[in-house]
């Protein structure tokens, strides 16, 4: 197994909720709005002996013409085209936006060709209903009708007997989340339920959750199971930490 984070960027995020990008080096976080918060976006790859999985999709930014998660993928070895499988936590679109990408002629096109992609179908039909600012459609709409694209109706469930997912309910209301089994152990991926390592050690109730109080009490039972069970975590908002190894055992305490 091979672990690889996405990282496109570090960005501050206030109550218009347009990511603006942050250089540690010069830019201060007291300068932008009040309430901003400063994360990392990054999207996964999970190099597995059955698929290369992708973990979400990022912002979809381009890079002279490219999407930046294709050149991050391919900076690592990896071929867009060799992804086997893209899971979604949810379509916010800072998870959602390299989904797709627009041809030369304007049309939709899936960033992953040869992927199965797995929406759950309550999310994208939300997602529809609710749109912008939270939400961009047009980067998602090419799901609608697509043959690869796989969706998820049932509130719990496992993709070829290996990969487990969970609708939480609690960053969004249709928010899921991954276990994915591998022979070095699980690999848990909560998607913005549980988005940075030190949210996984606080017990607090942030505002810009569906049901920050559930969150949090997941939060809370996700990091004493994973460390107890040697889990790997996978925080996509993580700027210092994006992947911890729990240690089994070892119930480390909430404060």
């Amino acid at each position: 197994m091979r672990i690889i984070p996405l990282s496109e960027g570090s960005f501050t995020i206030g109550k218009d909720k347009i990511f603006q990008p942050f250089d540690a080096e010069r830019d201060e976080l007291d300068q932008r709005s009040s309430g901003s918060l400063l994360v990392e976006v990054q999207p996964f790859c999970v190099v597995h002996d059955r698929d290369v999985l992708l973990l979400d999709t990022g912002l979809g930014f381009s890079q002279q013409g490219q999407l930046q998660i294709h050149t991050n993928l391919q900076a690592a070895g990896i071929n867009p085209g060799d992804v086997t499988k893209v899971l979604m936590s949810h379509l916010h679109k800072d998870h959602a936006g390299g989904v797709s990408f627009k041809d030369r002629l304007g049309n939709a096109q899936l960033a992953f060709p040869n992927a199965t992609y797995f929406v759950q179908r309550r999310e994208y039909d939300y997602a529809e209903d609710t749109g912008y600012p939270s939400f961009i459609v047009d980067e998602f709409e090419v799901f609608d009708r697509h043959p690869r694209v796989f969706w998820l109706h049932d509130d719990a469930g496992t993709i070829d007997n290996y990969i487990r997912y969970e609708v939480t309910s609690a960053h969004s209301p249709w928010h899921q989340v991954f276990w994915i089994e591998t022979d070095e152990g699980m690999v848990f991926f909560g998607g913005d339920d549980a988005p940075q390592y030190k949210q996984m050690l606080n017990r607090f109730v942030a505002k810009y959750d569906f049901d920050g109080r559930k969150c949090m009490e997941l939060r809370q039972q996700w990091w004493e199971q994973g460390q107890a069970e040697g889990w790997t975590f996978l925080f996509y908002h993580d700027i210092a930490q994006p992947v911890v190894k729990g240690q089994p055992g070892l119930v480390a305490p909430v404060q």
